[in-house]
């Protein structure tokens, strides 16, 4: 899901009509995922999201949360329409650096129509980019980003360790009552990471690790979602966990998923009965009045047994204010669990997310 994995755009808003359209496809069980063809983007679903985020170290021993995300939607364009500015694909992209020796987030965005030598995200392969800004694969198997945005820089390169965990049931992940309330998802945990962080004129070389997710769907909640929280964690001892649960408008929870990767492989996958999200403790936000739960325990039935997880956020101030581009407010965090770490994802904090 996550990350996000939301493009909260009404066409009205970014000024696009809806004409009559090809009708998007839909999300049903039994997929094959196939790679490295679905590394690259899927153009017919209506949305779509490359995601990665991590812990990153500097020489110097200091910690840092990064995320980068790269989201694409097929808006309804009426396929007839033979001319080159007909917007067929938007893109949109975020990036982030956490400094908790400053309890500051960085951020910055980019927008753009795909084409005309300034966003594209390719077929057949990873390779999404905006302008300058760019997340790709590469033939020997690492994938790589390059960010420049106000006050900070990234150059990172990801080595997998471990191959892409299906999401839900060999990629097709349920979020809601009907099947075709679903997205095709994948991640990729325990990646390794090398490269460097710029800023304020200084280039620090980093190493760390990151989680890659790609994403897509057509019909991704269900009317009575007020939005979700999500976390993927790297476990020191090599496994990894996916959770979510989508929150119900009034309270409660509309539906809840995940999947437990141990070290040797082997998979279980968490229904709605096995996952449970318990906040702990909030952050108001004093730019948007927002109250997020940055502090969370997750109850996980793995094997007969409840595991227990709790989040402890790198420092609380972690959301992503994005509205004057015309993207979502959300909480996008680096966290600690006991053995191990990760990101913890929060929307629809602010107001009811729209798909």
């Amino acid at each position: 899901m996550g990350r996000i994995r939301l493009l909260i755009l009404s066409m009205a808003a970014i000024g696009i009509a809806a004409p009559p359209a090809t009708p998007y496809p839909v999300v049903r069980p039994g997929i094959t995922l196939r790679f490295p063809a679905d590394h690259g983007a899927h153009p017919g679903f209506r949305t779509e999201w490359w995601y990665v985020t991590g812990w990153l170290r500097t020489a110097t021993g200091k910690d840092l949360g990064f995320q980068v995300t790269f989201f694409r939607t097929s808006p309804p364009v009426d396929e007839r329409n033979p001319s080159r500015f007909a917007a067929r694909q938007l893109l949109f992209a975020h990036a982030a650096l956490s400094d908790p020796a400053t309890r500051r987030l960085s951020h910055g965005e980019r927008a753009a129509r795909g084409g005309f030598g300034l966003a594209q995200a390719r077929t057949g392969e990873a390779d999404v980019a905006i302008r300058d800004w760019r997340l790709w694969r590469a033939p020997n198997g690492r994938w790589a980003t390059r960010v420049t945005a106000d006050g900070f820089a990234l150059a990172l390169e990801f080595r997998p360790t471990q191959p892409p965990m299906p999401q839900g049931r060999g990629g097709y992940s349920r979020k809601g009552a009907r099947p075709d309330e679903a997205s095709y998802y994948y991640s990729i945990p325990h990646l390794r990471v090398t490269g460097s962080v710029g800023r304020g004129g200084a280039t620090a070389a980093v190493t760390g690790e990151a989680w890659l997710d790609q994403e897509w769907s057509s019909n991704f909640l269900a009317p009575a979602a007020q939005g979700w929280d999500w976390t993927g964690l790297n476990l020191d001892d090599g496994s990894a966990l996916m959770a979510f649960h989508i929150r119900r408008k009034g309270g409660g929870t509309l539906w809840a998923g995940g999947t437990f990767r141990r070290p040797d492989g082997t998979t279980t996958v968490l229904g709605p009965q096995d996952v449970a999200f318990r906040p702990l403790a909030t952050w108001r936000s004093a730019a948007t009045g927002a109250v997020y739960p940055v502090m969370q325990e997750i109850d996980t039935r793995i094997g007969g047994q409840v595991v227990r997880w709790r989040l402890q956020p790198m420092f609380a101030a972690q959301e992503l204010d994005a509205r004057r581009s015309g993207l979502p407010v959300y909480w996008e965090g680096a966290v600690r669990t006991r053995g191990g770490r990760g990101y913890l994802e929060l929307t629809g904090y602010d107001h009811a997310l729209t798909m």
